[in-house]
């Protein structure tokens, strides 16, 4: 399954463990992703969640080669499930980010507490140069996060961007070496599960609740959006390129 679900005291680590495709997340793994969440949701021994991969790779996104294979279909397709669970996790989500984190390895950011990455750390949201567009609501939240003009820089040129960056834009909390960051986010975790439970759960809510409404909205037309683009032919075209290790023609699209 490539998702390696583990528990450290109140606290529940769900890690992407397949550096052999470089994190790179099927299906399967969504799914698992979306059952780890809820199921940390609904233990009332978890207090804390992390998501986090390996010192050398976060994830590479979606593997193109499972997602052409197997496109979402429907509300309950397992990358949806997972998007609505990250999105309403009502307890503290804390991330490690190390090297490459593209697509959604981004996206998912955007729904964490707090984010630490490694100064290795490369993000990346290229759905436009896929073909494709935004998902994760993150066509809300990028632009809430740092304004107009650099989110679409992000989203619209779709280039990668360092740790740094991230941090001057507010996506990450602190840059550390990349074998100091498992560490820091595990210790910030134990603070945050050493803390009130329902006072951090009331806190989180309150923050996010004007917000709430809007992400769940713009993640169904994403959503759609995103189903319809997958089927035209800049995004084919873009995942034929990918396949015969060739870059994209949209000269005529």
């Amino acid at each position: 399954m490539s998702i390696r679900i583990t528990r450290q005291g109140p606290v529940a680590i769900l890690a992407f463990d397949r550096l052999d495709r470089r994190n790179a997340i099927t299906a399967a793994m969504y799914a698992a992703l979306a059952d780890g969440l809820l199921d940390a949701q609904a233990d009332e021994g978890c207090r804390v969640a992390v998501i986090t991969g390996d010192p050398a790779v976060f994830t590479a996104g979606n593997d193109l080669r499972d997602f052409r294979d197997n496109p979402p279909a429907g509300e309950d397709a397992p990358v949806f499930r997972f998007l609505r669970a990250i999105s309403t996790f009502p307890k503290p989500l804390v991330a490690g980010v190390c090297g490459p984190a593209v697509g959604v390895g981004t996206t998912l950011l955007l729904h964490c507490d707090l984010v630490y990455a490694g100064d290795n750390a490369l993000l990346s949201l290229p759905f436009v140069n896929l073909g494709l567009c935004p998902e994760a609501a993150s066509s809300l939240l990028l632009p809430r996060l740092v304004g107009h003009p650099r989110a679409a820089e992000k989203l619209m040129l779709g280039e990668p961007f360092t740790a740094a960056d991230a941090l001057a834009m507010g996506l990450v909390n602190e840059v550390l070496p990349p074998a100091d960051v498992q560490p820091r986010v595990l210790s910030i975790a134990a603070k945050l599960a050493a803390k009130p439970s329902s006072s951090l759960i009331q806190t989180k809510r309150l923050m996010k609740q004007a917000i709430a409404g809007p992400v769940a909205a713009q993640m169904i037309e994403e959503g759609a959006v995103f189903g319809r683009m997958l089927r035209e032919p800049a995004a084919r075209e873009a995942f034929t390129a990918f396949m015969e290790k060739r870059a994209p023609d949209f000269s005529r699209l």
